[in-house]
């Protein structure tokens, strides 16, 4: 098919962009390097090599998530990076036997109204849908990066970025 777009669609694409180089600026800046009493001890002391990987493997598929492609198959794209991430969540949960709880709750919350942004984008495409995904990957972003920077206190590799 070789028609014109409608002209929403140049807005949606303007306003996802604009959401996600937000996300991808406020998600990738650099950790403090203190560390204040209180995270110090929230630490996990019993922090294992497989909890260490699970959350290595989080922070890859949270950083794909927040940076992902929101061209044409854009929303393909999110979704399955939403399906990664929470492949990745529900691992490291599994593995961490309640560590961190209040952090991978909200994380999982933060998906789940991602996950609600997508297919109101899917079924809806408008600027106001795209905002919403924007936003709902925003809150993705600073969950995830609230739960890596817990988990990095015993798994330097799980740092967020």
């Amino acid at each position: 098919m070789t028609g014109t777009r409608p002209a929403w669609w140049a807005t949606a694409a303007v306003a996802i962009g604009a959401g996600l180089l937000a996300v991808a600026c406020g998600s990738s800046s650099p950790s403090a390097s203190g560390t204040s009493p209180a995270a110090t001890a929230s630490a996990s002391p019993t922090a294992t090599s497989l909890v260490c990987e699970d959350a290595a493997d989080l922070r890859t598929s949270l950083h794909n998530l927040t940076h992902s492609d929101v061209s044409q198959g854009g929303v393909t794209e999110i979704k399955s990076n939403l399906t990664q991430v929470h492949t990745d969540l529900t691992t490291l949960i599994t593995h961490a036997k309640g560590q961190w709880q209040t952090e991978t709750s909200a994380l999982k919350d933060a998906l789940a109204t991602l996950q609600t942004a997508v297919s109101d984008l899917s079924s809806s495409p408008s600027a106001s849908t795209v905002a919403g995904v924007a936003t709902a990957l925003g809150e993705v972003a600073t969950t995830g990066k609230a739960l890596l920077a817990k988990i990095s206190k015993g798994c330097p590799s799980a740092s967020p970025s």
